[in-house]
């Protein structure tokens, strides 16, 4: 053989590696870009992220349908974080350094939020956390420092504590609240906190502050303990799981003043573990009511409805207008390069989400409206939309 033979071999080889390597590089093929869902898919607020992926899934389904974006068709990848921030936090890890997605969406639990974020901050990867709302997930807690790839569609726990907070005061005209908090979870925890804050801020007083862990079953020493005080309303912001056993063995004891919670009391099985009697004079913060009226939410619950055969909850409005919010800035951005995902991101103002109108602020929180919704007889009810 000719030795120009083993040139033009050696370039086209070299050109197939070369696009390969291009391909590979930053998550996007020629025809796909991949887009990570990280969520709780299994563990104890399982279902609350398997309804964050379905929104996900299904804005990608659309987008794909309607000529997808950047002229290539999104692909999810899916991963689990078990529900733990270890696993979050090796999820996160798989995502992009294996199956190399341009950026990640999703997460409710504001521990697992905060373990995935300092793996796709290390990373350099954008990262648009669907619906943990602790400060600490865009916010780092040693410097103080905004996270430059770190943002999220829904609002933060120092403004959802707050609207509790004013509600039980204003609306419950209530003065003496005794608060039940997880104390494994910086979710709970910080809600807690804005919670005291505001609402001793409005003349109330904090009669009792008791601690219970994740997973714990068994709550009736504690309520024993808070029933004993002189208390017009209880503060639990939790997770469904744990909130349906507490509002059940409260109801049981004799304990029926009205509870509050907040966006983690969002789950059908909420219902299941507590009785729809038991929820009864239980309220709770949210980012989204499926009573609202707007053709576009209307749209959304219709679509939703189909996909999956059943009504969605605020996480899987929340994982929905995540890959939109995402989407828009790639398509702003006119790149899947991170960099300018990000300042695409920064700069988004006053986005139409399912969720309300968004604005990524300088925190990269978004600003936008939080709902309360009361239970009565089982069912979610629309009870008053409040303002940042």
């Amino acid at each position: 053989m000719k030795k120009g033979f083993f040139k033009a071999a050696a370039a086209s080889l070299m050109t197939v590696i070369l696009a390969a390597s291009v391909a590979g590089c930053g998550g996007s093929s020629s025809k796909e870009i991949k887009i990570g869902l990280l969520n709780e898919m299994t563990g104890g607020n399982a279902t609350i992220g398997t309804a964050a992926a379905n929104g996900a899934k299904l804005a990608i389904k659309e987008i794909n349908a309607n000529g997808g974006l950047l002229g290539k068709q999104i692909k999810a990848v899916v991963a689990d974080n078990k529900s733990e921030p270890s696993e979050s936090a090796n999820a996160m890890t798989k995502l992009l350094t294996q199956d190399k997605v341009v950026a990640v969406t999703g997460t409710f639990s504001s521990s697992n939020a905060i373990a995935a974020a300092s793996v796709a901050e290390a990373n350099k990867t954008p990262y648009l956390v669907a619906g943990a709302t602790n400060p600490k997930v865009t916010v780092d807690e040693k410097t103080k420092n905004v996270k430059k790839y770190i943002y999220r569609v829904c609002f933060i726990d120092p403004f959802q504590g707050t609207v509790a907070a004013n509600f039980a005061a204003k609306d419950l005209k209530v003065k003496k609240a005794a608060m039940l908090v997880d104390n494994s979870s910086d979710y709970s925890k910080g809600l807690a906190e804005f919670f005291e804050a505001a609402f001793t801020k409005e003349g109330g007083t904090i009669v009792a502050n008791e601690a219970y862990l994740q997973k714990d079953t068994d709550f009736k020493a504690t309520l024993t303990k808070i029933k004993s005080k002189d208390m017009d309303i209880l503060y639990v912001p939790g997770y469904y799981e744990e909130v349906g056993k507490i509002v059940k063995q409260a109801r049981e004891m004799g304990i029926t003043v009205p509870i509050v919670g907040a966006d983690g009391w969002d789950s059908p099985k909420l219902g299941e573990i507590a009785s729809a009697s038991a929820l009864n004079n239980t309220y709770f913060t949210n980012h989204y009511s499926v009573e609202d009226t707007s053709p576009k939410a209307k749209a959304f619950v219709e679509a939703y409805t189909k996909e999956y055969g059943q009504k969605p909850e605020a996480l899987a409005v929340l994982g929905y207008d995540a890959v939109y919010v995402l989407a828009d800035a790639i398509k702003r951005a006119n790149s899947t390069d991170a960099a300018k995902i990000i300042e695409a991101l920064a700069t988004t103002k006053d986005f139409p989400a399912i969720s309300g109108v968004t604005t990524i602020n300088k925190t990269h929180d978004a600003d936008k409206n939080a709902v309360v919704i009361e239970m009565k007889d089982g069912k979610q009810v629309f009870k008053t939309s409040i303002k940042p």
